[in-house]
């Protein structure tokens, strides 16, 4: 079906900066919102930004200023440029999109494996 694959994390210093990727693949029928999200150890999966197809934006409060997210619909690409980066930015994060795998069947949620962000000195 349908699989999405993030990169771009890994050990950055505090005030660095990082982009994630997210790409997806496979049948791919249609899609709409798309999202990142990260979880960091004991703690809860939260949002931290996402995109609608029409080009809304959404931010958690706690990155607004310092992150933005951006699409590429023709690649099937979402994006986070994350600057500034602070130690409790550290996390895995995930990429989730909303996809119909064939014709006739619901959107559903597609999650990528993660990627880690470490920001530490």
């Amino acid at each position: 079906q349908a699989q999405l694959v993030e990169s771009g994390g890994g050990l950055v210093q505090p005030g660095g900066s990082l982009r994630l990727s997210c790409a997806a693949s496979g049948s791919i029928s249609s899609f709409n919102d798309m999202g990142w999200y990260r979880q960091a150890p004991g703690k809860e999966r939260e949002l931290v930004a996402e995109i609608t197809r029409g080009g809304s934006k959404n931010y958690d409060d706690s990155v607004k200023g310092r992150f933005t997210i951006s699409s590429d619909y023709a690649k099937s690409r979402v994006y986070l440029q994350m600057n500034n980066l602070k130690p409790g930015d550290t996390a895995v994060y995930y990429c989730k999109v909303k996809i119909q795998v064939a014709w006739g069947l619901p959107l559903n949620d597609y999650w990528g494996q993660g990627t880690q962000v470490t920001v530490s000195s």
